[in-house]
């Protein structure tokens, strides 16, 4: 199996379809609340854009499109860590300018690495937390269940001065006959694990809008949330296609129901979300589908989330 000439060649096709600009849309959801100020965690909201003005330069680029950025390089040891789908180890590095190793993270949100992989079609998600050897390797154990390609993300702080948060993506491969599933219908609320999660606020193309997100079990509101990575609630967002990646984080408040976000769009277009949260020490996955834009539909969940959609395996 030719990975690397799949590999480039799939990176070409992404590279045309991102090429072709979205539409701008307006505020989608039922009752949309006036987005409230995110949490002042000193965490960049990676991928959020603001319109640029006549006197500010023009917005960066969504997290985890690029392979290197800010001097520093994702390195996945083998874009193809498996035979088949299952259990494998993704084994990985960031290097700097010179090619060396870094080893000195800073701490973000409780952890030095928050590693992040998905499949093309979006209903596959995992959130691990690596291992580092002494060398700066890292080896995150997870399971890939279905042939195909799976984008993998590395969100980090540099420990050097000055160094800016980043998040880097590459390509992973499982072999196998790809039989991709189409993106999952929308729907006002996600079940999974006996819990209920509804969505509702809104995700605008260009600024910021509120998500809201209200977790209850058996009918009941969930008022006990446990804090996870330093907060009630961790929210990533994927861009369908291109998977453009958005790492927010929740506005202060808790400890539920609601787990409140401010997001943005970088474009009009089909995004995913998932939703961990902590419950009964346990951390949980709410998977959404969620479109931003001109159509104005609105913000809501898939339905039944699979157990094997979202995961959280700490290595």
């Amino acid at each position: 199996m030719n990975t690397g000439a799949k590999i480039t060649a799939f990176a070409a096709a992404l590279a045309a379809t991102f090429g072709t600009a979205y539409g701008v849309g307006a505020a989608v959801g039922p009752s949309a609340a006036p987005a409230k100020a995110p949490a002042a965690d000193g965490h960049p909201d990676h991928g959020k854009e603001t319109a640029p003005t006549p006197d500010a330069p023009a917005p960066s680029a969504p997290g985890g499109l690029q392979i290197s950025d800010g001097g520093h390089t994702l390195a996945l040891e083998d874009p193809t860590p498996a035979s088949a789908p299952g259990r494998t180890a993704l084994r990985f590095s960031v290097k700097d300018a010179a090619g060396r190793k870094v080893t000195a993270f800073a701490t973000e949100h409780e952890k030095e690495m928050h590693f992040v992989v998905a499949s093309r079609d979006l209903t596959v998600f995992r959130h691990l937390h690596p291992v580092k050897a002494a060398d700066g390797t890292w080896t995150a154990e997870t399971d890939l269940p279905a042939a195909g390609p799976y984008r993998a993300f590395a969100d980090f702080k540099p420990a050097a001065p000055g160094a800016r948060a980043l998040t880097l993506g590459a390509d992973v491969s499982v072999p196998g006959e790809y039989a991709p599933k189409p993106l999952p219908a929308a729907a006002p609320t996600a079940n999974t694990d006996g819990y209920q999660v509804r969505l509702g606020g809104t995700l605008d193309p260009g600024k910021p809008g509120e998500l809201r997100l209200t977790v209850s079990r058996d009918g009941k509101p969930v008022t006990d949330l446990e804090p996870y990575l330093g907060a009630y609630g961790h929210l990533v967002a994927l861009r369908e296609g291109d998977l453009a990646y958005l790492h927010v984080h929740p506005n202060e408040g808790g400890p539920g129901p609601d787990v409140s976000f401010t997001a943005t769009a970088p474009s009009a277009g089909a995004y995913r979300l998932f939703l961990d949260f902590r419950h009964d020490g346990e951390v949980r996955t709410a998977a959404f589908t969620v479109w931003a834009g001109a159509s104005g539909a609105p913000v809501s969940a898939d339905g039944e989330a699979e157990h094997g959609a979202g995961g959280h395996e700490h290595g």
